[in-house]
């Protein structure tokens, strides 16, 4: 069994071979498997609609208190929103984590109605860049299930959060190594590891390519979001009622992060009598990714507070569209 294969599977922490030889060994492991399916399937016209799709944490209220069923999600968001693409979050399916049927029936349950399954949103306590090697280990293994979950629901991708504790040289060396020998194994089933910008040093977008770069495996990218920028707090949101004391510039780090995209968050807060976002300048960000070689989905994640959960989708899915047509 495939779960056999992933629990008896052993990271020794042992020492490290030398920098070049662990990227060549993680370039070329990679650049055997191809593409996923979705990367190919995309509409490459720029003057057409974009790819949109809907994560799941727009409805997480919904979720939390099972309003809405997380096993319906699929179905929701085709025939509540006509959205026929989707991003999961893993916290409303830890019961059935290592569930090869559950991740089956959900797989059919999307593919019956025509909706793709594109992200597996994954958030653990452990840090990948905990400088603990032990606990830096247990971090990754951690993942296995999400990986293979996601896998089984035909995602491309699982987003983690590339959180750890020490200096930035420090947490350089820490993700440096979390982060490459955790895309190593999952570029072995063929899913790419996604960071996204979540606070703190994770929305330093420099910092960010930076370690992209070291690692140099292609099943290693990004995951912007027009919204996480702040620097003083984890998880990063810059809403403003926040207060948030520093923040990085959303153009300059969505325009860092892009290249090495497979998806985009478009977060969204609250909206004006005229249907525009009040806190997030969506024309500037979506002019960045009109003109640029992304060509995967643009998820819809929104977050406010003082906006029912549907009417915030679907406000955000208007916006969007109304934003790209106008762009020349």
């Amino acid at each position: 069994m495939v779960w056999k294969k992933f629990q008896e599977h052993s990271l020794t922490f042992v020492e490290m071979k030398s920098r070049r030889t662990f990227i060549k060994k993680t370039a070329l492991a990679a650049s055997a498997i191809s593409l996923p399916l979705s990367y190919a399937c995309v509409n490459k016209t720029k003057n057409n609609m974009p790819n949109i799709s809907l994560a799941q944490w727009s409805l997480n209220r919904a979720f939390f208190d099972k309003t809405l069923d997380p096993i319906q999600f699929a179905n929701i968001a085709k025939n509540d929103y006509g959205i026929s693409a989707v991003e999961y979050v893993n916290q409303f399916y830890t019961e059935n984590a290592t569930n090869e049927k559950f991740w089956a029936e959900m797989a059919t349950r999307a593919s019956d109605i025509g909706v793709e399954s594109l992200i597996m949103m994954v958030d653990e306590k452990e840090k990948l860049g905990d400088k603990a090697i032990g606990k830096r280990k247990t971090a990754i293994e951690a993942h296995y299930k999400w990986i293979h979950a996601a896998k089984l629901l035909g995602c491309h991708s699982i987003r983690v959060n590339a959180f750890g504790d020490g200096s930035l040289d420090e947490l350089e060396a820490s993700l440096t190594d979390g982060l490459g020998r955790l895309t190593e194994y999952a570029a072995e089933e063929n899913i790419h590891i996604l960071i996204e910008n979540h606070g703190l040093h994770t929305s330093n977008a420099s910092f960010i390519t930076g370690i992209i770069k070291m690692i140099n495996n292609p099943f290693l990218g990004t995951l912007p979001d027009f919204g996480n920028w702040c620097l003083t707090a984890e998880w990063g949101s810059t809403e403003t009622s926040k207060n948030c004391s520093t923040s990085y510039q959303p153009e300059e780090g969505l325009t860092e992060l892009l290249p090495y995209a497979k998806g985009v968050s478009a977060k969204s807060y609250a909206f004006d009598s005229n249907g525009n976002e009040t806190v997030i300048e969506y024309p500037k960000l979506l002019n960045i990714i009109k003109r640029s070689d992304f060509e995967g989905h643009i998820g819809i994640e929104f977050e406010g507070e003082n906006m029912e959960e549907p009417e915030g989708i679907k406000a955000t899915k208007s916006l969007i569209e109304k934003v790209w047509a106008s762009l020349d």
